[in-house]
């Protein structure tokens, strides 16, 4: 004899659960018998139309009910989604975030200031990995469906190919949905917070700025940087040019860096054995030198920050961002390449998380025309390469509209409007199939 080793109370919980299921499944087909007869009796009174709408409302007139089949779809990409989700986070969260507090870690700077700079990272690594989740993981699940032939059972049952695309736009969209708040709005909030962070670490310990043997380049000076250690920096050359157009050099062998106490200054450089040639740009012949065994340079905020005020396009939100170019537009003296900029920021908040539905659509046609012979490895495989030719062209697209000005709402569209055509073309490819 049996007997069953769960509490009263688990037995009692797990009793009501089955209870509940079977009750659900009973009134899912109460609702069948009802539509059916519904429609059924409409038919009978002559209205035709209605009576086979109401009819397969809730099947498909082979019997199979059809939001079931949705169902089942909707969460086989939803799994396969999740899956790719946490394949491409981890990749941006590695390349992004882990090797930035690294570098950080290595300036000792508080293990709570660099855990809550990763924290405020995390809307753009959500915001980045959504989109090629979305067509990773939809051409791993339908590639699958078509190798192991259940897309060939469900056109045998009446069923045609527009019940895989319903659950596959309704999921797209919804990730588009979801990604776009966050780029919308946790995204400009963890911005904001993470320049906060970085610029209060910064004024405590100027030295994160300095890496050995780098160029460093501010708003208005360049910094070549030999040999870092601590906050002890060799062979430092400083390129300056102030407002009159007169260039300044220096040149020290060594120099340390240190905080400043005086409002303004980000950090103090002390540089010995320094040589500092003065000369006007337009007169290069003439020049002026100056030798020291010890010299200060002072290097202000500015220098790092542009505006201690006003907020930067990646700090904004959509609506924001809207109003800012309205107000720019009507202003003559705007700098044309500076508007660019505004407009590739508020048409980026759109191009990206709206990337998901194209990538939807993108994804249905090439899983069933490639995907008859190992779906999942061959959906990996085309997923993969057709995300880093798109990443490759939002960030080209960005370069270009930043650098050159060329028109920012053409350049942030131009990668979905060729996925658009991509999926266009093999729509017309299945159908011809």
């Amino acid at each position: 004899m049996a007997v069953s080793l769960l509490p009263e109370k688990v037995d009692d919980f797990f009793s009501s659960v089955r209870a509940s299921i079977g009750q659900a499944f009973a009134d899912f087909n109460l609702l069948n018998w009802l539509f059916r007869s519904t429609g059924r009796l409409c038919y009978r009174l002559g209205f035709r139309r209605l009576g086979n709408a109401l009819c397969t409302t809730m099947q498909e007139e082979s019997g199979v009910n059809r939001f079931v089949m949705v169902r089942y779809l909707t969460k086989e990409l939803f799994l396969y989604f999740f899956i790719a989700f946490l394949f491409f986070f981890m990749v941006f969260f590695c390349n992004q975030i882990l090797l930035l507090a690294e570098n950080i870690l290595k300036k000792r700077v508080p293990l709570a200031d660099v855990l809550r700079l990763i924290s405020y990272s995390l809307p753009m690594i959500i915001a980045q990995s959504a989109p090629f989740a979305t067509l990773v993981g939809f051409l791993m699940c339908l590639g699958r469906l078509v190798t192991e032939n259940e897309v060939l059972i469900l056109r045998a049952s009446g069923m045609g190919y527009k019940m895989l695309v319903l659950p596959v736009i309704i999921l797209g969209l919804v990730i588009s949905i979801i990604s776009f708040f966050v780029n919308d709005y946790l995204l400009p909030l963890g911005t904001l917070k993470y320049n906060q962070l970085r610029r209060t670490i910064l004024m405590s310990n100027p030295a994160i700025e300095l890496e050995s043997n780098s160029v460093k380049r501010t708003n208005d000076k360049t910094l070549v940087i030999g040999q870092v250690n601590g906050t002890n920096v060799s062979d430092l050359i400083f390129f300056d040019t102030d407002a009159d157009g007169e260039q300044r050099i220096i040149v020290a062998s060594e120099s340390d860096v240190k905080k400043s106490t005086t409002a303004g200054v980000l950090m103090s450089v002390e540089m010995n054995d320094s040589t500092v040639v003065f000369f006007d740009s337009a007169k290069k012949a003439n020049y002026d030198v100056l030798q020291s065994k010890n010299l200060m340079l002072n290097i202000f905020e500015s220098s790092f920050f542009s505006n201690n005020t006003r907020v930067i396009p990646s700090e904004m939100t959509s609506y924001d961002l809207r109003q800012r170019i309205l107000e720019m537009e009507k202003d003559t003296g705007v700098n044309p390449k500076d508007l660019n900029k505004y407009r590739l920021e508020y048409n980026k908040k759109f191009s990206v998380p709206f990337g998901s539905i194209f990538f939807a659509l993108l994804a249905l046609p090439l899983a069933l025309l490639f995907g008859k012979h190992n779906g999942q490895t061959i959906g990996l495989i085309i997923g993969l390469f057709i995300s880093v030719a798109y990443w490759a062209m939002m960030i080209l697209g960005q370069i270009f509209g930043s650098r050159s000005g060329m028109n920012g709402v053409l350049l942030m569209w131009i990668p979905n409007s060729v996925i658009f055509v991509a999926a266009v073309f093999f729509y017309i490819q299945l159908g011809r199939k």
